[in-house]
């Protein structure tokens, strides 16, 4: 029997009682590091969707606190917060001051910085580009300092890539970003996890229709006149099928961070330009699966933005949806698209990290043939499982969860005919192009 998580009880309390929650915090920070905490502040932050940040005092310095927390953390295994790897193997990586690695107490501690974060960054570009006042310049620095970090992720992608054991793959905590938020544990029970928890059995709310969960799971989905061929019922168990552990050893493993959302990522000013570091590496690893290892990046940093994920309220106010259900369909409009920052973003990945990353696992004999449904299954599991999509589950609104769930098909599923974003940007990265 496993004991209670505290970081699990802290998050909780952080959203009913913060005063306990400080409390918490400090007594927390004194049992695993010697800490002596004052002036407990607890981050009231948009892109922690599965973590807790915050800043406190001890000893004369200041610092800054982050925990990533997953459901039933208490009973994972393995090594967790292994920012040494990255920076062995030579990326820009943020190094805490104090660590704790313990299943349900992972926590890390860094000496605070005043450089923003790049997700905070690429916000402020968003919003100027909305309202027509776009900051060309200041995309550019991102842009550039995008490039340079996609520049070395890839010379660590391509000098670590090497065959892996299925125990190996396995073994990494990066599985607890996609299959195992399907399935129950122990023992991998499909379908459960935040799948049971947020969707069977519930009622999804849209602008202009409400369904029952098994009704909208089995409908096919067009988004703005464009059919696509898999339904959300049919991704949830392909996922479920092919993002099995056991089974993601076929394309070698690399060392990656593995979460590198641009929360996790800060913006600081070099000699000469801008240069983006890594921090909080909860998942990071020597022999991080190759074909996952990019994808949360690739989805949070480019297909949630602009706001629809992390600021539901805001894209509400902005952009607009629609739902009508059909003959076994649902069609989905929609005015949301990916700002021209976010697809250059998108555009120094796929030329700087995957085309290369992808055309070496095909010289080495370690591509698998349904490399795009690998890709495509993990980017529809980033939105659909870190967050309840639902209407008034948590902070979506109908018109955001239209968007949300619009868009996760388009990452999840290939559209009957015609090329979509995520077609294209397939396309590009593909090896024999």
């Amino acid at each position: 029997m496993t004991s209670p998580s505290r970081t699990a009880e802290i998050r909780r309390l952080a959203a009913t009682d913060e005063g306990a929650a400080v409390a918490a915090l400090a007594a927390l920070f004194a049992d695993l590091f010697g800490l002596s905490a004052e002036g407990v502040a607890i981050n009231r932050d948009q892109y922690s969707l599965n973590s807790l940040n915050g800043f406190f005092s001890a000893g004369g310095a200041d610092y800054f606190f982050k925990f990533h927390q997953e459901d039933g953390e208490e009973a994972m295994t393995g090594e967790y917060y292994r920012a040494d790897i990255l920076a062995r193997a030579g990326l820009p990586v943020d190094m805490p001051v104090f660590v704790s690695n313990l299943p349900g107490e992972q926590v890390l501690v860094y000496r605070r910085r005043s450089d923003p974060r790049f997700s905070d960054v690429l916000r402020a570009l968003d919003i100027a580009g909305l309202e027509g006042r776009r900051d060309l310049a200041g995309e550019a620095d991102a842009v550039a300092a995008e490039r340079g970090l996609d520049a070395a992720i890839a010379r660590v992608y391509l000098d670590s890539l090497h065959p892996v054991t299925v125990s190996e793959a396995a073994a990494e905590p990066i599985h607890r970003l996609f299959h195992d938020r399907l399935v129950d544990m122990p023992g991998r029970r499909f379908s459960g996890g935040r799948l049971a928890g947020f969707y069977l059995g519930k009622t999804v709310r849209l602008p202009g229709a409400e369904l029952d969960w098994d009704d909208f799971a089995a409908r096919r989905i067009v988004v703005n006149g464009r059919a696509y061929r898999r339904t959300i019922g049919e991704l949830f168990a392909a996922a479920g099928a092919r993002l099995r552990p056991d089974l993601l050893a076929d394309a070698g493993g690399v060392v990656a961070h593995g979460d590198a959302h641009n929360a996790n990522v800060w913006y600081g000013r070099g000699a000469d330009e801008p240069a983006l570091s890594f921090y909080d590496p909860a998942f990071a690893g020597a022999h991080v699966p190759a074909l996952i290892a990019e994808v949360k990046a690739t989805f949070h940093n480019v297909f949630a933005h602009p706001l629809w994920l992390y600021d539901p309220a805001e894209a509400t106010r902005r952009f607009s949806a629609s739902a009508r259900p059909g003959d076994g369909i649902l069609a989905i409009d929609t005015d949301w698209a990916p700002t021209p920052v976010r697809r250059a973003l998108l555009a120094a990945k796929a030329e700087l990290v995957w085309k290369p990353l992808l055309s070496t696992l095909k010289a080495r004999g370690l591509l698998p043939a349904d490399w795009r449904q690998v890709i495509r299954l993990a980017l529809f599991l980033c939105p659909t499982l870190v967050m309840n999509l639902r209407a008034g589950a948590a902070t979506h609104t109908e018109t955001s969860s239209a968007i949300a769930f619009a868009v996760s098909v388009m990452a999840g599923s290939e559209p009957d005919m015609g090329e979509d974003d995520i077609t294209a940007f397939l396309d590009a990265i593909d090896p024999d192009r």
